[in-house]
């Protein structure tokens, strides 16, 4: 069995079998903030902290902790997110050097963070009721189902359904419960108008394909034992793929990618009424649809069985402190403020517009709905409601390949808009990730 700087691969893969996606049902809330600002320092004098991150709004956070811990400062340096920052940080973990003392982390890449010895084990620098602010799911995602901690959660991202509230009341259409329905309504509209569709399959967001599985019961890795397993190609993941595959070759949804400037005028000028997201949409369509503020609103994931009560997870982060830090109880001390007192709540919420994964801070800081959605005042009583009903999902260490896969597969099936394409291209996915754990020297079981 393969060793990864030290750290007995094999105790690693036990772990992650318990990785579940952040926001899933369980945990409870505690009724003191941790992490207070002031006190003293483990270290003599002042000490300086370097902060890796792509998220909105930690500038606001960063000068708010800065003022009130002179002898803990913080820096905040912008990166990239996904695989760039991850791939960054590992070059510096290889290195030597070069690292930072907090890196924001993907709740996805821990497995192969912990792996390569880039997080440092935090549980014994944080406060001891730490692990009541969050959801079961979402602090195993931080822990790997063991006693370390390797990072303090700070967001999630519950999957949900958008709609143009007026478009779906100029053509009659009611909001879609089941997928059953959700095609219905694609093709009503569509029929309608030929310019209009309900949504799109987007080829290069496998983290939102990765999701919609999840809400069907699929879970892409496992673990027995020291050997890994791999079950991309699943039937719940098979059966999600076909669903998509019929309506894009039935021409009733888009087959074109999002993020591109051609979707964000779909989004403006109504010819993409709907979006199945998460809950960051909002300063999504904030940012790249202005004139259609007040225009949408939010609804659970239309379910595979009627009555059913499930959703998946597209998004969502920790904090996490790297094994290069020398101070990583201060590190530890900042990211537990961050993400679990009520003052750092209310900012990563207002000025962030993060969903924060702390359970008793969200009340508070997400009190009034998204600035973008003024008339759905239940936004966020829905939005804690849908959380509860996230699915288990395990990751594991070669997450890159998979995507990486999904978006050289699914490319060429969105091209064909064959149904046929879209289930053959989650066989290669399956394939090219299993080869790949193979050929980096993990046990497989097939």
């Amino acid at each position: 069995m393969r060793l990864h700087s030290g750290i007995r691969i094999g105790a690693v893969l036990a772990a992650s079998a318990l990785l579940i996606t952040a926001c899933s049902s369980g945990g409870g809330s505690a009724g003191s903030a941790a992490g207070s600002t002031g006190g003293s320092t483990a270290a003599a004098g002042k000490v300086d902290l370097t902060f890796w991150t792509w998220a909105p709004g930690m500038d606001a956070i960063v000068a708010k902790w800065n003022a009130e811990n002179p002898n803990i400062q913080v820096t905040v340096n912008k990166q990239d997110g996904g695989d760039p920052a991850v791939t960054k940080l590992l070059t510096a973990i290889k290195a030597g050097s070069g690292a930072p003392d907090i890196m924001q982390t993907e709740y996805q890449k821990i497995p192969t963070l912990v792996s390569s010895d880039a997080l440092a084990d935090i549980s014994g620098d944080l406060p001891k009721d730490l692990k009541s602010h969050y959801s079961d799911g979402t602090w195993q995602a931080v822990t790997l189902g063991g006693d370390q901690v390797y990072g303090v959660p700070q967001d999630s991202g519950p999957m949900e359904l958008y709609y143009r509230t007026d478009i779906f009341q100029q053509y009659g259409l009611t909001v879609p419960k089941t997928w059953d329905e959700y095609a219905q309504v694609a093709a009503k509209l569509h029929a309608a108008d030929p310019t209009k569709y309900l949504g799109t399959f987007s080829a290069t967001d496998a983290g939102w394909f990765t999701g919609l599985a999840q809400q069907a019961g699929a879970s892409w890795w496992g673990v027995d034992g020291t050997a890994w397993s791999v079950d991309i190609d699943s039937a719940a993941t098979q059966k999600v793929a076909k669903y998509w595959g019929d309506l894009v070759e039935k021409g009733v949804i888009d087959n074109k990618p999002m993020y591109t400037p051609e979707w964000n005028a779909a989004l403006n000028d109504g010819t993409q009424a709907g979006w199945v997201s998460a809950i960051w949409a909002p300063g999504v369509l904030q940012g790249n649809a202005a004139d259609t503020k007040g225009k949408w609103a939010m609804a659970p994931l239309p379910q595979w069985n009627a009555g059913d009560d499930a959703t998946g997870n597209w998004g969502g982060s920790a904090s996490s402190v790297t094994s290069q830090s020398k101070h990583k109880a201060e590190a530890a001390k900042f990211i537990a403020w961050m993400n679990s007192s009520q003052e750092g709540v209310d900012i990563l919420a207002k000025s962030g517009g993060l969903y924060p994964a702390d359970l008793p801070g969200q009340s508070e800081a997400l009190s009034a709905p998204p600035a973008f959605f003024p008339q759905q005042t239940d936004f966020y009583k829905t939005a804690a409601d849908i959380a509860k009903s996230v699915k288990p999902f395990t990751y594991g260490p070669n997450v890159n390949v998979a995507f990486s896969s999904y978006n050289d597969a699914f490319g060429k099936a969105t091209q064909a808009k064959s149904s046929a394409a879209f289930v053959a291209a989650v066989k290669t996915m399956q394939d090219a990730t299993v080869a790949d754990l193979k050929n980096g020297g993990f046990t497989v079981k097939q």
